[in-house]
């Protein structure tokens, strides 16, 4: 009976000292740390994926290693290809060992071929935007996110706005230019607008 109540004596003088609302603990209690977050290797590599998969340039230039490695691959089973079928044909014994299909390493070559073509299609669209846009509007339009970096020589939004809906005006205006000329040349009269409270 007298050990057993050492032992409670002792277990509540431990938890009196070590508990967390205990007055004689010197310390600060430890507050639980939140989770880091990714912050690393695998977060860059994968905003490089994304820049790679948006960019045609950057694209570009990741397909270029996986063309030169195609073409030598099918240099290779061409050659491979021929010898055996010379060998065939002169009666002697081939190779033994499986050989590629060459109709296959075509086909991945011309798909890596096609996929350039893209890249370099899309380049050349962005590039013409681009452009486009430099020359009908070469003043920059402020953000809202970004107040503090408006230029002095930035054009204001509402005015940029009656900037687009006057080219709008005149890519109209030329459109039913060019198919009056056309309904002219041809002979054929236009067909009269039917609206709303218009004849059928």
């Amino acid at each position: 009976m007298a050990a057993s109540q050492q032992q409670a004596s002792a277990t509540s003088s431990t938890a009196s000292v070590s508990g967390p609302g205990s007055a004689g603990g010197s310390g600060p209690q430890q507050q639980p740390q939140p989770p880091a977050q990714l912050v690393g290797p695998a977060q860059s590599g994968l905003l490089q994926q994304q820049q790679q998969d948006f960019d045609p340039v950057q694209r570009y230039k990741m397909l270029i290693p996986q063309l030169k490695e195609s073409l030598q691959t099918l240099m290779k089973v061409a050659a491979q290809n021929l010898i055996q079928n010379t060998n065939i044909d002169n009666g002697q014994k081939s190779s033994d060992g499986p050989i590629q299909r060459f109709d296959k390493c075509l086909e991945e070559f011309y798909a890596l071929c096609d996929q350039l073509e893209l890249c370099l299609r899309l380049a050349h669209e962005c590039l013409s935007q681009s452009c486009d846009s430099a020359k009908h509007s070469p003043t920059l339009v402020p953000t809202a996110t970004k107040p503090d970096a408006v230029q002095p020589d930035s054009l204001p939004y509402p005015q940029y706005l009656a900037v687009i809906k006057a080219q709008i005006a005149c890519a109209k205006d030329i459109h039913t230019a060019l198919l009056d000329c056309a309904n002219k040349v041809t002979g054929k009269t236009p067909a009269p607008p039917t609206g709303p409270g218009g004849t059928l």
